[in-house]
């Protein structure tokens, strides 16, 4: 395989990452780039296959996370997830098997349903544990909490 092959890979995939800028083609562009020296030097096939394949999951594993973090920096959670984890107040009694419930947070009402699948009398404190579509997956908590 000729050792130009692996640039026009990796401009390839620079072109797919530059307008999606999903950080998924950027760590095999890094791949392609390490595997074009290898073919210069020579080596075969299998080898800069390998270095391309080696390098990419290397860059893939190890360096996506923290690139993530710098780069999604500044995005600011929407309101379902700026209510996971809080505690709420039952308005109406949630009961799993009728599909009633509901919370109120912050002066807002959402619906909700119970972690554990048993019923949350009305005026009862609970905690957001997660959001399922549009409802709070909530479980009970102690008056003192």
């Amino acid at each position: 395989m000729p050792a130009f092959y692996w640039l026009f890979i990796m401009l390839g995939l620079l072109a797919i990452e530059i307008p999606t800028m999903g950080l998924t083609t950027i760590w095999f562009a890094g791949g392609a780039l390490a595997a074009f020296p290898v073919a210069l030097a020579g080596a075969g096939l299998p080898v800069q296959v390998a270095v391309f394949v080696a390098v990419s999951l290397i860059l893939l594993v190890f360096t996506r996370p923290i690139a993530q973090r710098y780069l999604n920096r500044n995005t600011e959670k929407t309101n379902v997830d700026s209510v996971i984890g809080k505690y709420a107040l039952v308005t109406q009694a949630i009961d799993n098997r009728k599909g009633e419930g509901q919370v109120r947070i912050e002066g807002m009402d959402w619906s909700a349903r119970s972690a554990d699948g048993g019923p949350i009398p009305e005026g009862a404190n609970v905690k957001v544990e997660r959001v399922k579509g549009v409802k709070l997956i909530v479980t009970k908590t102690e008056e003192g909490e």
